[in-house]
């Protein structure tokens, strides 16, 4: 069973003998899992359902608040915007002051004075291109290892989707995927390479990403919990 509904509510079931207890997470995009001990009894995880579903609610609103609310940059001096998980300050510069529009230098990003009508678009650009960089490299790297075979890597805007697979076994990530901590970015690549073998999130799929990353409830709990945090950019 992968998949279990009570109510109004749908819930993805992902099973590993591993675990040893009932946990519900509320993913990025409102998605609902249950991580379950391997063989456990529907009835049981209903029963569970049932009991946490006060908290299923509570957030699921808190999501759809949290998203609305969401701050948008300003880009004054002084704000910080992430790249790998860490927070960098923004320095706004004179116009002359270097070629490029965006930079990151010593520790901070620079800004000409005349980029600013665009700026959005500039971080966009730079997050993107650092992305294609950093997780082309993460996917050669897993990717021998997995024994999996990438037609190549693809940055551009996923909705709010972190990753998916296309045609050809090429695999695509969203240029946000760059603002996440290191290691959970390389969760989301090993997510994607594991769908290379596994298209689907069956018992199969969690099995074979248990076995190419034994921590990955870890992150992909982090993920589920924090990664909406990244979304005002």
């Amino acid at each position: 069973m992968t998949q279990l509904a009570v109510d109004d509510l749908t819930f993805e079931v992902r099973e590993s003998a591993r675990r040893k207890t009932l946990e519900i997470t509320v993913d990025r995009d409102g998605e609902l899992v249950i991580a379950a001990p391997s063989g456990t009894d529907e009835q049981h995880l209903r029963d569970f359902v049932l009991e946490k579903r006060l908290w299923i609610y509570r957030k699921l609103a808190q999501k759809a608040e949290r998203r609305r609310r969401l701050p948008h940059k300003e880009y004054v001096n002084g704000e910080g915007f992430l790249y790998l998980g860490r927070s960098y300050r923004l320095k706004r510069v004179a116009s002359d002051a270097q070629d490029a529009p965006l930079k990151l230098v010593a520790g901070r990003f620079q800004l000409r004075e005349d980029a600013l009508p665009d700026a959005r678009e500039h971080f966009v650009r730079w997050y993107s291109a650092r992305a294609s960089d950093w997780l082309t490299t993460k996917v050669k790297e897993h990717a021998r290892r997995m024994q999996v075979d990438p037609a190549g890597v693809t940055v551009q805007d996923l909705g709010y989707r972190w990753g998916s697979c296309g045609k050809g076994n090429r695999v695509y990530f969203h240029w946000k995927t760059i603002l996440l901590p290191r290691h959970i970015a390389e969760y989301v690549v090993v997510h994607e390479l594991v769908h290379l073998h596994e298209p689907h999130h069956t018992p199969a799929f969690w099995r074979r990403l248990e076995r190419a990353m034994p921590d990955y409830e870890q992150r992909k709990s982090w993920l589920a919990r924090h990664g909406i945090e990244v979304e005002g950019v």
